[in-house]
């Protein structure tokens, strides 16, 4: 008797089975090694994957801010990575902190609001639409780092002309 079967791996595999009865262990194996195969792009983004990994987990010194609440804690859950374990971050306004370079990348990315308004011309009609970000919360580095995402953003995020 033969069974055939297709499943899904965690990592997005697909694996194909054909299951025989009284098939030995040792078959089994031997025909599963036989129907997947390794794919030269997927290892090279997996160690491209382990380099960011290696890279977010290296340690910043830095203060976060909380523009919301001042002087107020803000408490959050952080995971980045499927390998990874979740973490709970406690942070007080105007506190120095030592945290993954992740956190604070996340901290200054995902830490504002927009908001639109609209500016009126002599007439009184509406001219142009303006967005800004409304930031909620970040995370000053005090050490010298090139990376960019540390910064702060300007405070315009679009504006259109209407009409």
């Amino acid at each position: 008797m033969v069974f055939e079967t297709t499943l899904r791996s965690r990592a997005g595999h697909i694996l194909s089975f054909i299951i025989r009865r009284n098939m030995t262990t040792q078959q089994l194996t031997t025909q599963q090694s036989t129907t997947t195969k390794k794919d030269p792009i997927k290892t090279k983004i997996k160690k491209n994957l382990r380099w960011h990994r290696d890279k977010d987990r290296e340690i910043v010194k830095g203060m976060f801010k909380f523009y919301e609440v001042p002087g107020g804690l803000m408490s959050f859950v952080y995971r980045e990575y499927i390998e990874d374990q979740t973490e709970r971050y406690d942070l007080v306004d105007g506190e120095i902190y030592s945290i993954p370079l992740g956190v604070a990348r996340h901290l200054n990315k995902n830490g504002w609001y927009p908001i639109h308004s609209y500016t009126m011309n002599e007439a009184g009609v509406a001219s142009m639409r303006v967005g800004k970000k409304k930031r909620r919360f970040g995370f000053q580095s005090l050490e010298f780092i090139d990376i960019d995402d540390l910064t702060e953003e300007t405070g315009i995020i679009t504006v259109e002309k209407i009409g």
